[in-house]
């Protein structure tokens, strides 16, 4: 299973950026996606999920109201919308998918991992 995000970068507080995770190799539309992020010296982080066929989304309390999931059954991708980032969002963010269908809070439960692509807020 190959996983690849990508859309990190830098950004101002207040800024917006779009992740893109690109699933293939398997059967992926079986599974559901999460997002996840550690910041340096801290745990990760399970922010927000869609299950396999893209009709439950599930968010922690960090993100809700600013960051939106999205998945296209089409093409094997998955996006998060991030506005109004600060500079506490700065971390590394992951793609992780599930050999399940349905979502997990935690992170263990995720089974596949792409590399991370970089989020930095800072003016």
């Amino acid at each position: 299973l190959d996983i690849v995000e990508s859309g990190g970068g830098l950004v101002q507080p207040g800024g917006s950026l779009r992740l893109s995770c690109a699933a293939s190799g398997t059967a992926v539309d079986y599974y559901a996606i999460a997002w996840v992020r550690q910041a340096p010296g801290k745990e990760r982080e399970a922010l927000s999920c869609i299950d396999n066929k893209g009709g439950y989304k599930q968010y922690a309390d960090s993100t809700k109201g600013r960051f939106s999931i999205s998945r296209d059954m089409v093409n094997n991708r998955v996006y998060l919308e991030m506005i109004n980032l600060k500079p506490e969002d700065t971390a590394v963010y992951y793609c992780a998918v599930s050999r399940f269908t349905i979502c997990f809070s935690s992170p263990d439960e995720y089974d596949y991992w792409g590399q991370g692509t970089q989020v930095t807020v800072s003016s």
